[in-house]
């Protein structure tokens, strides 16, 4: 079993739909790589940024390339070292986004790496936000761009703490060096920006095209819902596709067909949502199913039957009935 990414404390919370399951989700098992972890507590005061002491980068200076290390020299700072050492062009970074990105982590003192995700070439997708990575990640990529690689030189105040991370021989005395390489970088305001693709079924749901990071609207036919498995694409993007072990980070809407009520949407709640796929299929079997095999940077119409759905057993108290079908616009951003 591979490690769960040492970046990670708490994992980005996957969508209830419609208050179902229990809230103990296992999210978390997606992020499998080896990455710094934040500590249980993370109430450190805003760092001080500075632009050093950092060590060279001696190989693998290209963006995309696994880096080589110096050891660092004498004293790292108390502060917070950031250096942007390749500048990107893509969108600016901020507190609460999602990023993705290659890494490599390291100890200042010994040069000794700990983790990077260059090897398993599975880059981590991970959110800025308190608890769910340590302060010296969010601090320090906030007001970069995507494209950038980064270099920082985190003391243990914005690291792990005085408890260090024992599992990554990281004592609380060690400033750790990081080599970042963000690919991109997803807000709540985020859409899928693929091609359009015809919708000229009139017995299957039509859906808004717009990329403005605002809900797609949403046309339910009046005719009957199929009684099969929908799954077609909106925008097509030209990612990669989507396989049924992965986690999908994404925007999504969700609608009764017979009643054309809305009962879930990431819009609404004003963040992204992330589908574990595995987990879905104890959940909504078909929105999972509808996800795997499509390409991220989609927009998705997912239509769902009862029996892939909740079927007798629907959530208490909401729009969804007994037999329902329900009907999904999803925006794939990212999966990993």
């Amino acid at each position: 079993m591979r490690r769960r990414s040492l970046l990670i404390a708490v994992p980005a919370g996957m969508v209830t739909l419609a208050a179902c399951g229990d809230d103990k989700d296992d999210s978390s098992k997606a992020s499998d790589s080896a990455s710094p972890s934040a500590p249980a507590t993370s109430a450190a005061p805003a760092p001080k940024i500075v632009d050093g002491p950092l060590p060279a980068i001696t190989a693998g200076t290209k963006f995309g390339e696994k880096p080589t290390v110096a050891k660092g020299s004498g004293e790292p700072s108390k502060d917070l070292a950031v250096r942007t050492v390749i500048a990107g062009s893509g969108r600016t970074m901020a507190e609460n986004d999602f990023v993705v990105a290659n890494y490599l982590g390291q100890i200042w003192a010994t040069g000794k790496s700990f983790d990077n995700s260059y090897d398993s070439k599975k880059p981590l997708l991970i959110q800025l936000t308190q608890g769910r990575v340590i302060d010296g990640w969010r601090y320090g990529l906030a007001g970069r761009k995507a494209g950038s690689r980064v270099e920082m030189a985190i003391p243990p105040t914005w690291g792990y703490g005085p408890q260090g991370n024992q599992d990554a021989g990281i004592k609380g005395t060690d400033t750790l060096v990081f080599v970042i390489d963000v690919e991109e970088t997803f807000n709540a305001k985020s859409s899928a920006e693929g091609k359009a693709v015809a919708q000229d079924n009139i017995d299957l749901p039509k859906i808004g095209t717009n990329t403005d990071g605002k809900a797609p609207s949403v046309t339910v036919p009046k005719s009957d819902a199929p009684t099969k498995l929908v799954s077609a694409y909106v925008l097509e993007g030209d990612g990669a596709e989507v396989k049924a072990e992965q986690t999908v980070l994404c925007q999504f809407k969700g609608v009764v067909w017979d009643s054309g009520k809305e009962f879930e949407s990431s819009y609404k709640q004003g963040q992204l949502s992330q589908f574990a796929l595995p987990q879905m299929q104890q959940v909504v079997k078909g929105l999972a199913q509808g996800l795997t095999g499509k390409k991220v940077g989609s927009r998705v119409l997912v239509v769902v039957p009862p029996d892939l759905a909740y079927g007798d057993t629907p959530p208490s108290g909401g729009v969804i009935k007994k037999g329902s079908t329900l009907v999904f616009s999803v925006d794939i951003l990212a999966a990993m």
